[in-house]
């Protein structure tokens, strides 16, 4: 009877602390980390011209694969590591370094990231160029940002949602 009242109080007291520092029935936190920033050098530390061994010593990209098949039989592409979510490109020569960052999430541009709207791109970008060339064949509008108007930049826009759905650096490259 002594050990059964011994451990009733122990749990009326761990539950009294647990309520009293509000950890029972507390609805959970979600913390979500600031997106990382795309300028015409990258995105986040991933930059242009970084070779494959800096920015995986840095854990910013996984494994380097076989990139697209119509760009040689020696392209190198690799994933880009959370927060972010795309790929890079790698030139084709020895030491491998970075040609063109392709973001799919964790990353905004002037606050504009996957998902804004055609408006919001031509605010962030007053000098965008929309380019419908591509409507019909990949479903999407490049909005090409100039050097002038903020730099080498490229969304495409899918033509039935007209949501960002991917943002290249310098250029989207195209691979099917």
């Amino acid at each position: 009877m002594l050990l059964l009242r011994t451990r009733l109080v122990t749990a009326t007291i761990a539950a009294t602390s647990a309520v009293a520092l509000g950890t029972v029935a507390a609805p959970a936190l979600t913390v979500r980390a600031t997106p990382k920033k795309i300028t015409p050098a990258g995105a986040g530390a991933v930059k242009l011209g970084k070779t494959h061994g800096q920015l995986a010593a840095a854990r910013l990209v996984g494994r380097i694969g076989p990139g697209c098949e119509l760009g040689g039989p020696n392209t190198r592409s690799a994933r880009l590591r959370a927060p972010l979510k795309g790929s890079v490109d790698y030139t084709q020569s020895s030491p491998r370094k970075v040609t063109v960052v392709t973001v799919r999430g964790g990353a905004t541009a002037r606050g504009v990231g996957i998902g804004a709207t055609r408006a919001a791109v031509r605010q962030a970008f007053p000098k965008v160029v929309f380019d419908h060339a591509t409507d019909e064949t990949f479903a999407i509008t490049l909005a090409k940002v100039p050097r002038s108007g903020g730099g080498r930049l490229q969304f495409a826009i899918d033509t039935t949602t007209k949501k960002v759905t991917l943002i290249g650096i310098p250029q989207i490259p195209f691979c099917e």
